[in-house]
């Protein structure tokens, strides 16, 4: 399959994630249609990259949940990469604010994709929330693979009882089993890649004027850099994590590799993270953070696993340090401080 005639469409192209796999796809010669929200924000991303004015294009997608917009955007690609999803943790109504808008953004997708021959792959961005069983203890040991399913009822996702990231869990579970349900029942023309990250680090290629537009995971990071030593460090509530770039990477050879067609992945680094970990590699790396950040030591869990190694197998990956990840986008981020003060 040659790169170089691969036309493909990103949904939520001008945020964290999508972001960077419009950047990967253009270096390897592919034709991207970015969708957004936000057509400003497309016309920053295609003046950040002059030298791609001939291969970057925008649609305007004012409903990621309506089939209509997204009727457009699929006309004449060969292929989807639907990043796109409603990802909030401040909802007064999460089965509406979250639930049912990731579920039916995905049918809107796929339905549209089934109408056009051309599409043969659709690669969709989960979550290892789908992944992962909240009551499931060690010991023994075990491992999370691409086989394995979050168990959560949509009855308990909904509950009001429940806190949002609960909700979110249930949104990432519920439109991923809405993916493949369509494929199985519909059988269309093109075959379908799901992805299941867990935690995403690293520096933005998207619009980003200010500190405060940063995404939610890098913000935290930024929060201890910018944290008093008395602060108390946030918990994770799992150990797993992954650099935005190799998660632009597995996208897009999701989409070029033959071979991904039909699969799950969960693609992880191998080495585990704790806000703990960052703090420390904060302290060291910058010369401004040396003794001002909180320095906590936090135990990591290791009584189970993440498979990331078989996602770096079939897709061609390899992992960056945490190291590597935070000290880029805490330098990076200052940078951006420092611009924005002046």
């Amino acid at each position: 399959m040659s790169t170089t005639s691969q036309y493909v469409l990103v949904t939520g192209a001008t945020g964290f994630i999508g972001a960077h796999v419009v950047d990967v796809l253009l270096s390897r010669g592919c034709r991207v249609r970015g969708a957004t929200r936000s057509s400003s924000k497309g016309d920053a991303m295609i003046k950040a990259r002059p030298q791609y004015s001939d291969k970057l294009d925008f649609v305007q997608v004012s409903d990621f949940a309506s089939g209509v917009d997204f009727e457009k955007a699929v006309e004449g690609v060969d292929a989807v990469i639907h990043v796109a999803s409603p990802f909030t943790y401040d909802t007064k109504d999460s089965e509406k604010e979250l639930i049912i808008p990731a579920i039916n953004g995905v049918k809107a997708i796929l339905s549209a994709a089934a109408v056009q021959p051309s599409i043969k792959r659709v690669v969709l961005t989960s979550s290892f929330a789908s992944v992962m069983d909240a009551d499931r203890k060690a010991p023994p040991y075990f491992t999370y693979t691409g086989s394995d399913w979050n168990p959560l009822t949509y009855e308990e996702a909904i509950a009001p009882s429940n806190p949002a990231f609960i909700a979110y869990r249930g949104s990432k579970v519920f439109a991923e089993k809405a993916a493949w349900d369509f494929v199985k029942a519909e059988k269309p023309g093109f075959d379908l890649v799901t992805l299941c990250p867990p935690m995403t680090f690293g520096p933005v290629v998207h619009p980003v004027a200010r500190v405060e537009d940063l995404n939610e995971s890098n913000a935290m990071l930024w929060e201890i850099a910018t944290s008093s030593p008395s602060t108390p460090l946030p918990v994770a509530r799992v150990p797993f994590w992954i650099d935005v770039r190799d998660l632009a990477l597995a996208h897009v050879e999701a989409v070029l590799r033959p071979a991904a067609g039909g699969k799950r992945f969960v693609p992880a680094a191998t080495e585990l993270f704790s806000y703990g970990k960052a703090a420390r590699i904060i302290d060291s790396e910058f010369s401004w953070a040396k003794g001002k950040v909180p320095i906590e030591e936090q135990l990591i869990d290791e009584s189970h696993g993440l498979d990331g190694e078989t996602a770096a197998r079939e897709l061609g990956l390899q992992y960056r340090t945490f190291k590597e990840t935070v000290s880029d986008l805490v330098a990076q981020v200052y940078d951006i401080q420092r611009r924005t003060k002046v």
